[in-house]
């Protein structure tokens, strides 16, 4: 007994349809270019490229894709549909960045059960930052006392902020603790909380 996952309108061409497949493969795992994908699943560029100027369905990349993240497969496979299945929408996607020589790389994503996730987050992102792993809110109304994702001089980086009298803040958690005024730097994001510490 076999069963319809499709519908007849729904029906993948599986002799092509490969570039906007990959296109959604990229946009499922959270990148912003088709090399991120290639370094994630170590293929080379050109190996991609073919499939992409063939237009050459990515059926192994798909399945490996709907495994790893949870995405619908119908979606996958043909772009029609809700990303995530009926009982999925309790997960939420959140970017992840990566915090390299001053610079904010993006490294894929997390899945989050909406349970897990602080009360709260408008625009959420994950920051890797060493061995520690945050939380923070992009979305925030004023800086006030805390872990915060900074821009200092082109470099960014998790400092501790502490607001004192009048429109200054206090730098400090890495290297030589500053104060500064609060325009003086740029503050990304509010590191809400601390996921995990390699120990």
């Amino acid at each position: 007994m076999s069963i319809d996952v499709f519908s007849k309108s729904e029906q993948p061409d599986f002799h092509s349809g490969g570039k906007k497949a990959i296109e959604r493969i990229v946009e499922a795992y959270g990148f912003s270019t088709r090399q991120a994908l290639c370094d994630h699943l170590g293929i080379s560029k050109s190996t991609l490229g073919t499939r992409y100027m063939r237009d050459s369905f990515p059926s192994d990349w798909v399945i490996q894709c709907a495994l790893e993240t949870g995405i619908s497969l119908q979606w996958l496979t043909t772009g029609n549909g809700p990303m995530y299945e009926d009982g999925k929408n309790d997960v939420v996607s959140i970017q992840r960045f990566k915090l390299q020589n001053g610079s904010l790389l993006q490294s894929n994503y997390y899945l989050f059960d909406k349970a897990f996730l602080p009360d709260g987050l408008q625009d959420p992102i994950v920051i890797l930052d060493g061995d520690v792993t945050y939380i923070a809110d992009r979305k925030f109304d004023e800086v006030t006392d805390g872990k915060w994702l900074v821009e200092i001089e082109g470099k960014t980086s998790v400092r501790d902020l502490t607001r004192i009298p009048v429109g200054k803040v206090r730098v400090s958690g890495v290297g030589m603790a500053f104060d500064c005024g609060i325009d003086e730097i740029k503050q990304l994001a509010r590191c809400s909380h601390s996921l995990l510490t390699e120990l």
